[in-house]
């Protein structure tokens, strides 16, 4: 679009090295952020993605650009794919009736330092006729792709069957590159400044930038703006090469704000800095433009494969999704944020169980049903159900059950096949293959590690958990321990719940190192722990089901309380440790039979320093899942200095 003469700088002297490739500044990003103003706060730029916060200069990596090429599947039928990186997915267009549907759909996705790097890419089937099937998925390091010396090649990926990470079902092409933020800013320059191009010259008179400025609502007097084009035109003659206009507009908007308003959306960029008015534009500009194919505006690939449906349905709702259960146990879904791969997902529930336990457990009538007999009806199902899962008849659902959480139990971790399981409680209290939940930092008794792959919500203080989460009327730690174990220092501890849902793998294993004081069980009803009846006014879950307590007492958190809890179709906790024992963290400690439940850990008063990421999420009423094994905090007897040291971070993401 220039001309070479207007690209050169001052004559004489040495030729300049030529400058680092777009990759290599990629990776200088991420190993050595720029230095900039501390990170900014509130929410990001952008349409649909409004939920990025204000990236300060040491946060912001790039933008990538990926793009979903195509796939080859094993039988025909029409397909669309999914792109979910953090709390975002976008969908492409549904293909045509084939076994090799074409996309061809691209989105632009800002990349931070230390936020999410592995994007999944999921292919669904789908017709008229029939709900979405998730069919196949993919997980792309970013930072490994992106640093690769390339932007033309398309890589070929497997897809894997959602039940099993070592069977495919396909495969997918997928091309993605970096801009990194000098390219952004001079491509950006470029695009908006050829709107004012008239006769499409690469070259912009006075008067074409004078109406640009203006169109832009710029605060700039006439005179700023004649000494801005003045500083690019070299040669006096009233005409400026464009390109280089674009780098003089580059360099100024990171010195003083000259363009205040989006040119597509409007919005006023005053409240973002000046690098974050770029990411906003440059975004924008491309969705309003029709650059970008994929459909955005979705937290999770579910959600997305729900369409223009869940668009309809949802859309009055749609500020719920912000955080957790925000609106309460009212939210239509669960939505829990995933530790390893930084990303939004779905819980599974049956619709009708959800209508039924807001019907039970989120009004005065569920209540007064509670009152008059439902407490008792409960704790009969449960038994009744529990006999039935003994049973061999049982095993025939364990295939049904598979299917329904098809994405979310993988086989290959399990220790015995399908056919070992003579009952379905025999499968669902199922034991994982050894190393399939390395424990972090064996060695390290001041770091405790998760209890139980679950949902996690941790608190400092029982007060933030009935502020943020629990919403029982009557909930306390010492109405949770039971007067004969709670203590003054756990009383007002620190409050650690982690959630089992169905799926999940229902052996529960030692957080901490240290010896077994005491077993109390304490008898109760078996509510569901179901967020939807945890976040209830009317009931008291974790105070009222049956429930019981250890004390583990460790040289390095003092006493901790470690509470199983049973929940409906839950009649049986177990075991595997005896009083006097002493446990090393990780060793595994007991099992519930099947259904739902619950464990909980309270530490004593200052005793742990809770993972930064943890506190974050239940900070927005939004739960963890997590593994076993995984960290979940250290001793506060650690120093700073030693806090520092141990790559927390790392270990948390170890599968």
């Amino acid at each position: 679009m220039g001309h070479a003469s207007s690209k050169r700088g001052s004559a004489g002297g040495d030729a300049p090295a030529p400058p680092p490739s777009r990759f290599t500044r990629f990776k200088r990003r991420l190993r050595h952020p720029i230095h900039g103003s501390g990170s900014g706060s509130g929410s990001g730029p952008g349409s649909d993605f409004g939920n990025i916060k204000n990236l300060s200069d040491q946060e912001f990596t790039g933008i990538a650009r990926i793009e979903i090429v195509g796939a080859e599947m094993k039988f025909k039928d029409r397909w669309f794919a999914c792109l979910s990186l953090g709390e975002r997915t976008y969908r492409t267009e549904t293909s045509d009736h084939t076994e090799k549907p074409v996309w061809k759909s691209e989105k632009k996705v800002v990349l931070e330092a230390n936020g999410p790097t592995v994007a999944r890419i999921s292919v669904f089937e789908t017709n008229k006729f029939s709900k979405s099937n998730l069919i196949g998925y993919c997980e792309l390091n970013l930072t490994e792709i992106l640093s690769q010396e390339s932007e033309d090649n398309i890589d070929e990926f497997q897809l894997f069957d959602p039940c099993s990470s070592t069977t495919t079902v396909g495969t997918i092409s997928i091309r993605c590159f970096i801009e990194d933020p000098i390219e952004i800013q001079r491509s950006f320059a470029q695009r908006v400044l050829s709107v004012a191009d008239k006769n499409g010259d690469g070259q912009l008179s006075l008067s074409e930038f004078s109406e640009l400025m203006n169109a832009f609502c710029s605060q700039l007097s006439k005179e700023k703006i004649e000494e801005l084009f003045k500083q690019a035109d070299k040669n006096d003659d009233d005409i400026v090469d464009m390109d280089e206009l674009a780098v003089l507009l580059a360099q100024q908007q990171q010195e003083e704000t000259i363009i205040n308003n989006c040119p597509v959306c409007g919005e006023n960029l005053g409240k973002y800095d000046n690098m974050n008015d770029i990411i906003h534009m440059t975004l924008c500009f491309d969705e309003g433009t029709g650059n970008q194919i994929m459909t955005g505006g979705f937290l999770t690939e579910k959600q997305a494969s729900y369409g223009w449906m869940f668009k309809l349905s949802e859309w009055a709702h749609y500020s719920s999704y912000d955080v957790g259960l925000h609106s309460g146990s009212s939210a239509s879904y669960i939505l829990v944020f995933d530790r390893k791969t930084k990303r939004l997902v779905e819980e599974t529930i049956d619709g009708k169980i959800i209508l039924s336990m807001r019907a039970i457990y989120q009004s005065k009538v569920g209540l007064a049903l509670i009152d008059a007999g439902v407490k008792g009806l409960l704790q009969n199902l449960s038994e009744k159900q529990g006999k039935q899962m003994n049973l061999p008849e049982s095993a025939k659902d364990i295939p049904k059950f598979l299917e329904f959480f098809k994405d979310q139990i993988n086989m290959d971790e399990v220790k015995y096949p399908i056919e070992h399981f003579k009952t379905f409680n025999d499968f669902f209290v199922r034991e994982l293959k050894s190393g399939a939940r390395p424990i972090c930092y064996p060695d390290r008794d001041e770091v405790a590690v998760c209890a139980a792959d679950s949902r996690l919500m941790a608190f400092n203080s029982a007060s933030d958990s009935t502020r943020l989460w629990v919403k029982g009327r009557k909930f306390s730690i010492e109405g949770l321990l039971g007067p004969e174990t709670c203590t003054d220092s756990l009383r007002n501890g620190t409050l650690v719940i982690f959630r089992l849902a169905p799926q999940d793998y229902h052996r529960f294993h030692v957080p901490v190192s240290g010896t077994i004081e005491s077993f109390v069980d304490i008898p109760g009803y078996l509510y569901t722990v179901n967020p939807i009846a945890v976040n209830s006014k009317y009931c008291n879950v974790f105070t009222e089901n049956k429930r019981a307590v250890s004390i583990i007492s460790t040289q390095d958190f003092g006493k901790v309380a470690f509470v199983a809890i049973g929940a409906t179709m839950v009649g049986s906790i177990t075991f595997l440790k005896e009083k006097g024992e002493y446990v090393n963290k990780g060793d595994e400690f007991g099992y519930f039979a099947f259904g739902g439940s619950t464990v909980i850990c309270v530490f004593e008063k200052d005793a742990i320093q809770i993972d930064d990421d943890l506190l974050a999420n239940s900070d927005r009423s939004l739960e963890t899942l997590v593994s076993v094994g995984t960290t979940l905090g250290v001793s506060k007897k650690v120093s700073d200095r030693e806090r520092e040291v141990l790559d927390l971070d790392k270990c948390s993401l170890t599968e």
